[in-house]
């Protein structure tokens, strides 16, 4: 498990450049399959289209990636597609451009350039992110020492995933994997060994618009 980012939710892009329309489709896949099947999915949705360039990146410790220029010049379109991704460094992503002709030629520069714009702006339209292995964490303590363990969690950015509060306070805590001994000295030393820490699962999770994701 390492850290990464990753699409959460897709989105489309679009450039256009000389009346030749590109459209970007971006969306997450967990395996090449995936990804091919994506694939063929947009281009038979679109398939009045020029071309269906792709690019993907699957796997985070394995990882493969491929990319297609689907008939436009060679490494004038799923090149410079997979290069946005290798750029923003997302995992685990396929990326579509739709190409619909508008006329004119656009030469190598052109289509280059107008490939990367579009996949750009699909990514900017996706909600992207950062996934971080961790650790659930059940903190169970007297009321007493609530406002000492929150400064504690606040000022090292740990998570609180919920919160009970019954004849004591039950904190469901989320705590990145190379940072639990960190956090276990700072909560015992904090509480002078008053408040009992329980490990949970092994577990994913990141933050979106402040909202607290578990994968």
């Amino acid at each position: 498990m390492i850290k990464h980012k990753t699409v959460f939710e897709g989105g489309c892009g679009l450039y256009v450049e000389k009346k030749s329309k590109f459209i970007a489709h971006v969306e997450h896949v967990d395996s090449v399959e995936e990804a091919q099947e994506y694939i063929e999915a947009v281009k038979k949705r679109f398939w009045d289209a020029r071309h269906n360039c792709s690019a993907f990146r699957v796997g985070t410790d394995q990882i493969i990636t491929r990319c297609s220029d689907d008939g436009e010049p060679a490494g004038t379109a799923g090149r410079p597609i997979l290069d946005v991704i290798m750029n923003h460094d997302i995992y685990n992503i396929v990326i579509v451009v739709t190409r619909y002709f508008g006329g004119t030629l656009l030469g190598t520069g052109g289509l280059i350039r107008s490939y990367t714009e579009a996949a750009k702006d699909g990514i900017a339209r996706s909600d992207i992110i950062e996934k971080i292995p961790g650790r659930r964490f059940l903190a169970d303590m007297d009321y007493t020492d609530l406002g000492k363990v929150r400064y504690i969690l606040e000022k090292n950015h740990y998570l609180i995933e919920d919160t009970e509060y019954t004849d004591r306070v039950l904190l469901h805590l989320l705590v990145p994997g190379d940072e639990i001994a960190a956090f276990k000295k700072a909560v015992t030393d904090g509480s002078n060994g008053r408040i009992t820490l329980t490990e949970g699962e092994e577990v994913y999770y990141g933050q979106l618009d402040h909202e607290i994701i578990v994968f």
